[in-house]
């Protein structure tokens, strides 16, 4: 049993998909098509997973019925569709712990505090949680969450009137200092600083082009070199140590540091919940998609099996197998197979009107 402290007693549930990327979202809609209602965790502040993080706007040619689609765009499709069935959403949340219990459910606890009591839990976390990359600077780590802030600035941050530091390269820095920058004057902050280790951004065009914009009127600064330490004085950080490219160590002031680095995978303590593991991926069952932890499923890229192939395709027919599977378990009897095209049930559950017959 893990010991992490709560915040909030357990909450009792049906199901808890770990995931929510499209594999994972596509779970919570076969699930609802069963009448169980989900729980859905995810590491990023968004519901897509790495189809949007990283693959957002690149067209995709494989899923069916959609000659192409960019990332984004699935994501948006998916969640129209799972929307009859409101999942409960937990994001910006990693996973913690999960443990078996004596009655058969699964405790399942967040980075939040938040426990929930799941009767099974359906794993789609692709290649990992994808979490913010860090900096590696010592001294950073205490102002993490109050002055520094990984990848996006909390929704409800003020930084009016405040000195702000974006660092990154690519078009998430770049359009974190473009929106602070033309952000309304009492709102807006003293100053944007763009901070990366050379003057060269990987954006959109149109992105770069407001950038420039922006530079020419004095509305973003441009500092080229690389973060080697921190300046505190009572106990707030004041300025960045930087080191520019010939050499020289600069301190730059500021009040606020959003690090825009990228994301990466990590495996993290998945692989420490007792489930059978080969090479950082789930054993499964094909006829259900059961790892070998009763009541824990797997699917998607973090799964494995004979003949597996890591398509977006084959993780959503994972996800179907899984949900009847699941579905069996709960009810403790065989599930008939029904179709959305004629299933008054299913009608209902989806909230459609049942077609009407030809004359």
């Amino acid at each position: 049993m893990s010991t992490l402290a709560q915040s909030s007693p357990p909450i009792a549930t049906d199901a808890v998909v770990i995931g929510a990327g499209p594999v994972g979202l596509f779970q919570v809609f076969q699930l609802g098509l069963q009448g169980i209602t989900t729980h859905v965790i995810d590491a990023l502040p968004h519901a897509g997973g790495q189809c949007v993080e990283l693959y957002g706007d690149k067209p995709i040619y494989d899923i069916p019925g959609v000659p192409v689609c960019s990332g984004r765009e699935l994501a948006a499709l998916l969640l129209q569709q799972i929307a009859p069935f409101q999942p409960h959403w937990h994001l910006a949340s990693l996973v913690a712990s999960v443990a078996l219990q004596d009655d058969g459910r699964i405790l399942v606890e967040t980075s939040q505090g938040q426990a929930l009591l799941a009767r099974s839990v359906f794993i789609a976390a692709g290649v990992g949680a994808f979490v913010p990359r860090t900096l590696k600077v010592e001294g950073i780590e205490p102002f993490v969450g109050t002055q520094v802030h990984y990848q996006h600035l909390p929704a409800g941050t003020v930084v009016t009137g405040q000195r702000v530091v974006v660092h990154g390269g690519d078009d998430a820095a770049v359009a974190h200092a473009i929106t602070l920058a033309t952000l309304p004057q009492a709102e807006a902050p003293a100053i944007v600083r763009l901070l990366y280790r050379r003057d060269a951004f990987q954006a959109p065009p149109e992105q770069l082009q407001q950038l420039q914009a922006l530079r020419d009127a004095g509305r973003i600064e441009v500092i080229v070199g690389q973060i080697t330490g921190v300046v505190a004085e009572g106990g707030r950080l004041t300025a960045l140590q930087v080191v520019d490219t010939e050499g020289l160590t600069a301190n730059e002031p500021l009040d606020c540091l959003i690090a825009a680095l990228g994301i990466s995978p990590r495996l993290g303590p998945i692989a420490d919940w007792g489930i059978a593991i080969e090479r950082k991926q789930l054993v499964v069952d094909t006829a259900s998609f059961r790892t070998s932890v009763p009541g824990i499923y797997a699917v998607g890229d973090i799964n494995t099996y004979p003949g597996k192939r890591k398509l977006i395709l084959c993780g959503f027919h994972e996800a179907t197998l899984a949900a009847f599977a699941a579905a069996e378990a709960l009810s403790g009897d065989k599930v008939a197979l029904q179709y959305t095209t004629t299933s008054p049930r299913l009608h209902a559950l989806l909230g459609v009107a049942a077609p009407q017959a030809a004359s």
